[in-house]
């Protein structure tokens, strides 16, 4: 009796949790679709076409500059405690709690160090560079955390067998450790690229809210210090002004599609690479 009660409980979650997405889904899209024009897509922002375009941008090249910044000392670091550093050391213990304990900080303490540290302190202003800056400490612990859950899932036999044939451990981590351990860690790697993309508390203090592209192009590297806002400010910025919320839940179509179209780029790359693996 007590299955038959733990299986419908189940299946209600599991209805109520679709019908919510759906609903939240359906919602955004029948708001924003029919404001979805060409003038939203101007190449620069104005008063009247509160083009989205700078913002995409913005967003794109934000979220890849803190994915460079956190990933490779991400996925190092948790190779570190794994592969090298005793499981009983009481410094792996203090790394893992303050790794779980920084997931669970709220992002705008995170804006509050990166406006004191970045913008203030190293004088920076208000900028794209401070911004990834922050999204990367922000998106560190996830990184970490994952990639580390990803690789202490992988058989123990794997690395007995690189070393019976006479591979060294970093010979062993890389051919055999790591591949196996992939898409455990896209997995984190997506995670943190949504939280990039989605975030705008930390970046009202970091990056600000001039929509315009950095000018690489001009500046050159030193648009790395120019400010910008990406597509969560943005719609924040819209529904703050009052005057654009249908281009603001048109802004929120573009924002879905863009995550929807992340996520299945890395999912597949995991699938593939699993593939290839075997």
């Amino acid at each position: 009796m007590s299955a038959k009660i733990l299986k419908a409980c189940t299946y209600i979650g599991v209805v109520l949790s679709v019908c919510a997405l759906v609903g939240v889904v359906g919602y955004i899209l029948v708001q924003g679709v029919p404001y979805l024009k060409p003038s939203l897509f101007a190449w620069e922002y104005t008063s009247d076409n509160v083009s989205l375009m700078p913002a995409l941008i913005s967003t794109l090249i934000m979220a890849a500059l803190s994915l460079l910044m956190a990933v490779p000392v991400g996925v190092a670091s948790a190779i570190y405690l794994v592969e090298y550093a005793r499981s009983t050391s009481r410094f792996v213990r203090i790394v893992r709690i303050t790794t779980e304990t920084l997931q669970g900080i709220p992002s705008i303490i995170y804006g509050l160090f990166g406006l004191l540290f970045f913008t203030t302190a190293l004088g920076w202003g208000l900028s794209l560079l401070a911004g990834a800056c922050t999204l990367a400490i922000m998106v560190l612990p996830v990184i970490m955390r994952t990639t580390e859950e990803a690789l202490l899932s992988v058989p123990q036999s794997l690395r007995q067998g690189g070393f019976a044939l006479g591979a060294g451990r970093v010979r062993t981590v890389i051919h055999c450790v790591l591949p196996s351990a992939l898409p455990g860690i896209l997995g984190g790697v997506l995670l943190a690229l949504g939280r990039c993309v989605g975030e705008v508390a930390a970046l009202l203090f970091t990056a600000g809210t001039v929509a315009q592209i950095p000018d690489f192009g001009g500046e050159g590297i030193f648009a790395l210090f120019e400010s910008c806002r990406t597509l969560a400010v943005h719609m924040y910025v819209l529904a703050s002004e009052g005057l654009h919320l249908g281009e603001t839940y048109a802004t929120s179509v573009v924002l879905l599609l863009v995550v929807v179209v992340l996520n299945t780029t890395t999912n597949a790359a995991a699938k593939k690479l699993s593939k290839e693996r075997l």
